[in-house]
């Protein structure tokens, strides 16, 4: 037997059909048979009730409040990543050093991925900490395709990028 919802934006009612089957509309097959197989039943769309999602994000904690308060807030990825809300045609690629580490981060479309290392769960979070030093920008055609790189522009310092761009 199929069940589909009257209504084409009728959604998932044919999944709550168990106490239904009374208000349940019955039309007959396209097939010539008189087969109870081959009857189409419709369900009346529930729109006037609503349905809850039981389904939860289950967010990971992995670092801890003392993580974050030593990561802090990084203002001139926050200020990259909306040059590049504006700019959806390009993505930047940033170098910088972090604790003598060097830190490769791409930005499209202001999102922020770290290319060399891991990106924090949390969207809210910087993916540079705010201890960190931009030491180049490369603009770059978006969107990143690390097999084919069109840059637009190389080796660009950050004050440079801030005096030209902000």
């Amino acid at each position: 037997m199929l069940i589909t919802p009257a209504s084409l934006c009728g959604g998932i009612a044919g999944l709550f059909v168990f106490g239904q089957k009374a208000r349940m509309t019955k039309i007959p097959s396209l097939t010539n048979s008189n087969n109870y197989r081959n009857t189409l039943f419709t369900v009346p769309p529930v729109a006037e009730r609503r349905f809850r999602c039981g389904a939860r994000r289950r967010v990971r904690d992995e670092g801890g409040e003392d993580e974050d308060e030593l990561y802090g807030y990084n203002e001139e990825m926050a200020m990259l990543e909306i040059y590049s809300q504006s700019c959806r045609e390009e993505a930047l690629i940033v170098t910088a050093i972090v604790d003598d580490e060097e830190m490769e981060v791409v930005i499209f479309k202001g999102v922020s991925a770290c290319l060399s290392g891991e990106t924090a769960v949390d969207p809210a979070r910087s993916v540079l900490p705010e201890r960190a030093v931009i030491t180049k920008i490369d603009r770059v055609r978006g969107p990143f395709d690390p097999s084919q790189i069109h840059y637009i522009q190389k080796d660009i310092s950050f004050q440079a990028f801030k005096d030209t761009r902000f």
